[in-house]
């Protein structure tokens, strides 16, 4: 009977935990356009595929990180 009341403590604490986890945000202005580009292209992939939150996730943060790279190497200057 402990054992069992132990188990079901510990499911509480893991469930408790998981629903008071966040995303993390930025905390200065820096990656602005790689936050908006996040946001749209994860919108647009959950509400158009069907391949889950994971991949949606994993695919917008490719992307974006892509092109914010690709806009900060436009724009040094040699």
């Amino acid at each position: 009977m402990a054992k069992k009341l132990v188990a079901v403590f510990l499911m509480l604490v893991v469930v408790v935990a998981a629903l008071h986890i966040r995303e993390a945000e930025a905390e200065d202005g820096d990656h602005k356009e790689y936050k908006e580009c996040f946001g749209n292209c994860l919108k647009e992939c959950e509400d158009g595929d069907a391949h889950g939150q994971t991949y949606c996730e994993m695919s917008c943060d490719t992307e974006c990180a892509l092109r914010e790279s690709a806009e900060r190497l436009k724009n040094i200057k040699v």
